[in-house]
C-alpha cells in the first residue's frame, strides 16, 4: 500500500460511520435549494407569455443563473478550503431567498434577470461547503455520499416543475414568494449542519491526508481536462432537456402546459434515481467505470429521441436521464481523488462549470431554436453522448493504478 493509501486510511479510520443523519440533513437541503432554483426554469412558459419574451431571453435568464453560480463557486471553493467560513450554507439560502422575492414580484425583465443572478449565488456558496460536509460525513463511501448529496438537489429539480405546474402557473407570479419559507426551513437546518462541520473538521485535521497528486501534474491536467468535456457533455444535453423539453413537448406533440410540465417531472425523476445509482455502482465497480456507462450509454437512446411519438419520447427521455445522471457523482468524486485536500475547489470547479456549460448551452440552443426551430436542437444535441469515448484517457482510479504510478 502507498503512503499515500496508508494516509487516507487513518484519515477515515475515527470515522469509520457515516454520519447519515448530517448526509441526510445536507442531502434535504439539497433538495430545498434545487425545489427552489428550478422554479425559474418551470415557469418560464408563464414568463414568456406575461412579458412578451423571445426564446434567446429565456436562455439569458437560465444563463444569468447557471453562469453567477459557475463564475463564483470555483473561488468560494477555493478560499473555504483554505479558510472555512461558519454557517456560509445559510448565508447562501438567505441569498436564495432575496432572489425569489424579486421573480415574484419583478415588474421588469431586467429584475427578473437580477433575481435569476441572486438565486446564482446562492447555489454559489451552497454547493461546495454542502459537498466538503457530505464527504467529511462519508466514512470512506465517497461515492455514496456524494450520490446522496445529489440526490436531493434531483428530486429538488424534479419537483421544481410539478409543483409549478399546480400552484404557481394557476396562481400567477406572486405565488414563488410561497416558497420563502422553504428557504427559511433551509438556513434553520444548515446552521446545525455547519456546527456539526466545524467540528469534524477539528478531528480530520490531527489526521492530515498527505499532501501531493496521486499521478503526474501532466497526467492529472489531462484528465481534469477530459472530465470537464464530459461534464460539457452531459450538462449541454441535460441543458436542452430541462429548458426547452416543455416548448418541444407543446410544440410537437401539441400537449398542455401543464401535461408539459408532468413530462419534465418525469425526467427529472429518472435523473434523481440514476444519481443514486452512480454513486453506488460507483464504490462497487470504480468511477471510471460509471463513466464510461453513462455517457455512451445513453448514445442510441439520444439518436432516437427526436424522431419518436410521444409515447416513445416520455419512455426515452426517462432511460436517457436514468443513465446521463449517474455520471456527475463519479466525475466529482474521481476528481477529488486525482487533487487530494482540495475537496471544496473541486467541487466548486464541476458544480460551477456544470452550471457555466448548463447556462451557455441554454442561451446558444435558444438562438438555435429561434433560427432553425425546436426540433433542430434535439438532432443536433443527440450526437453530445460520442464524446464519452474520451473517457478512454483518463488514468486508473483504484489503488492498483494509483502503485503503479507511483513506482513508475
Amino acid at each position: 500500500m502507498t503512503t499515500i493509501e496508508s494516509s487516507r486510511s487513518a484519515l477515515r479510520a475515527p470515522m469509520a460511520t457515516a454520519s447519515l443523519t448530517v448526509l441526510f440533513a445536507v442531502s434535504f437541503c439539497h433538495l430545498l435549494n434545487d425545489v427552489m432554483q428550478s422554479l425559474l426554469a418551470a415557469v418560464y412558459p408563464m414568463l414568456k407569455h406575461d412579458y412578451g419574451l423571445d426564446f434567446w431571453q429565456i436562455g439569458l435568464l437560465t444563463m444569468a443563473f447557471q453562469v453567477t453560480a459557475s463564475l463564483l463557486q470555483p473561488f468560494i471553493g477555493h478560499f473555504t478550503d483554505r479558510r472555512p467560513v461558519a454557517y456560509s450554507t445559510s448565508i447562501g439560502m438567505g441569498s436564495t431567498f432575496i432572489g425569489l422575492m424579486m421573480l415574484a414580484y419583478a415588474t421588469s425583465y431586467a429584475v427578473l434577470i437580477a433575481g435569476a443572478a441572486c438565486v446564482g449565488i446562492g447555489s454559489a456558496i451552497f454547493h461546495p461547503e454542502s459537498s466538503r460536509i457530505a464527504r467529511l460525513a462519508s466514512g470512506g463511501r465517497h461515492g455514496f455520499a456524494q450520490s446522496l448529496f445529489q440526490l436531493g438537489g434531483n428530486f429538488g429539480t424534479a419537483l421544481g416543475p410539478l409543483l409549478a405546474a399546480f400552484i404557481v402557473l394557476p396562481r400567477g407570479q406572486q405565488s414563488i414568494a410561497w416558497f420563502g419559507a422553504i428557504a427559511l426551513v433551509g438556513m434553520v437546518i444548515l446552521w446545525k449542519v455547519s456546527e456539526w462541520g466545524t467540528t469534524a473538521r477539528g478531528k480530520v485535521s490531527s489526521h492530515p491526508a498527505a499532501a501531493g497528486l496521486i499521478h503526474s501534474r501532466r497526467r492529472t491536467a489531462v484528465a481534469l481536462t477530459v472530465l470537464a468535456i464530459l461534464v460539457f457533455s452531459k450538462n449541454v444535453y441535460m441543458a436542452s432537456l430541462t429548458s426547452y423539453y416543455t416548448f418541444y413537448a407543446i410544440h410537437t406533440f401539441g400537449v398542455s402546459v401543464q401535461q408539459s410540465q408532468l413530462m419534465l417531472f418525469a425526467f427529472l425523476g429518472a435523473c434523481a434515481a440514476g444519481t443514486i445509482l452512480g454513486g453506488l455502482f460507483g464504490d462497487r465497480f470504480g468511477s471510471k467505470m460509471v463513466i464510461w456507462f453513462s455517457i455512451l450509454g445513453c448514445l442510441p437512446f439520444t439518436l432516437a429521441l427526436p424522431y419518436a411519438n410521444l409515447s416513445w419520447t416520455i419512455a426515452l427521455s426517462v432511460v436517457i436521464g436514468l443513465i446521463l445522471s449517474s455520471a456527475f457523482p463519479a466525475i466529482v468524486v474521481f476528481a477529488q481523488e486525482l487533487v487530494p485536500g482540495r475537496v471544496g475547489m473541486i467541487a466548486g470547479i464541476f458544480f460551477g462549470f456544470a452550471f457555466g456549460m448548463a447556462g451557455i448551452g441554454a442561451a446558444v440552443l435558444g438562438l438555435v431554436a429561434d433560427a432553425r426551430g425546436i426540433d433542430y436542437v434535439y438532432q443536433i444535441c443527440s450526437y453530445l453522448p460520442f464524446l464519452g469515448l474520451l473517457t478512454v484517457f483518463l488514468p486508473s482510479s483504484d489503488a492498483q493504478g494509483r502503485d503503479k504510478v507511483k513506482k513508475g
